[in-house]
């Protein structure tokens, strides 16, 4: 599992009548490698899990498995209402092929550092693949601080990488005091990406890589080699787009900008609705404006 480069969190493409395209699932993993991503994750929140059975999501996992072949590794986001779902889910992915597992805490509940350490250390002991911590304290209200992270890191050999998603640029050195190479971290929000890998970062868990792979894949990789002047450039540019992914109505303005470039379709599951009024407003001319600037890689 190679938890570093720019891994897409995939959309799921549904058809019309809102069950999924397992077709263009397949194509739309396709594409994200052969743009220059280095793994896929599933079911994460772009991906609607909420909204996704078990038995859809393991099926997801079959279809991206297959199209991936030895490309590169495939990844689902564990999350459930219960630690015992969440337990037969990460079972079911490994049986189902995946490479890595990405594992939230669980949805709804909330509550201190003993609970939360005993689900993610349930479903990081359910099997041997690699796992991901996923830490959005804004979207999930857990927080998982980096003397807790080094805690679950002695104690969970395959505990391999964190993906930190607090917003605060910080965390990814106070991860790196505390638990040195241990772990490998990942930023998790667009729009923190060129400060994440300047702090330390060697991951990106994306958004809107899924309407834009190459001018992500760049970014990322002039970032990380230090070329500040062209990642200043793109990131500039790019900004405005990224910056959708860290508002509540992430989900809609991905798949709609994905749409529009070709490469996906705008409908979700809901309680989303589709984009109309002032969001749309939004989202038309923030693709128009990056489209018309749209730079040459």
């Amino acid at each position: 599992m190679n938890w570093k480069g720019v891994l897409p969190a995939i959309t799921t493409n549904l058809k019309s009548d809102l069950t999924v395209d397992h077709e263009a699932l397949a194509a739309h993993c396709r594409w994200m490698i052969d743009s220059g991503c280095t793994g896929i994750v599933l079911c994460g929140s772009l991906g609607e899990a909420a909204t996704l059975s078990f038995e859809e999501k393991i099926a997801i996992v079959r279809t991206s498995v297959a199209a991936m072949g030895d490309r590169a590794p495939v990844v689902l986001g564990i999350a459930s209402l219960s630690t015992a779902e969440a337990v037969a889910m990460a079972k079911a992915a490994a049986q189902a092929g995946c490479q890595g597992l990405m594992v939230l805490p669980p949805y709804v509940y909330t509550s201190d550092w003993p609970e939360m350490k005993a689900h993610v250390s349930a479903v990081i002991g359910a099997t041997k693949l690699p796992c991901l911590l996923y830490n959005n304290p804004v979207a999930y209200q857990t927080d998982f601080l980096p003397a807790q992270i080094a805690e679950l890191a002695r104690e969970h050999a395959n505990l391999h990488a964190v993906k930190e998603s607090s917003g605060d640029v910080r965390r990814v050195t106070a991860i790196k005091a505390a638990v040195g190479r241990r772990l490998d971290i990942l930023v998790g929000m667009d729009d923190a990406i060129v400060e994440g890998v300047y702090a330390g970062a060697v991951g990106w868990v994306a958004g809107l890589v899924n309407a834009f792979p190459a001018e992500s894949v760049a970014l990322f990789d002039y970032a990380s080699r230090g070329d500040k002047a062209r990642a200043a450039a793109l990131y500039e540019w790019f900004l405005p787009l990224l910056r959708l992914d860290t508002v509540p109505k992430f989900v809609q303005h991905i798949k709609w900008i994905q749409a529009e470039v070709g490469r996906g379709t705008p409908f979700v599951r809901p309680p989303r609705l589709p984009l109309v009024g002032v969001d749309l407003e939004l989202t038309k001319a923030v693709l128009a404006k990056a489209l018309a600037a749209q730079p040459k890689l």
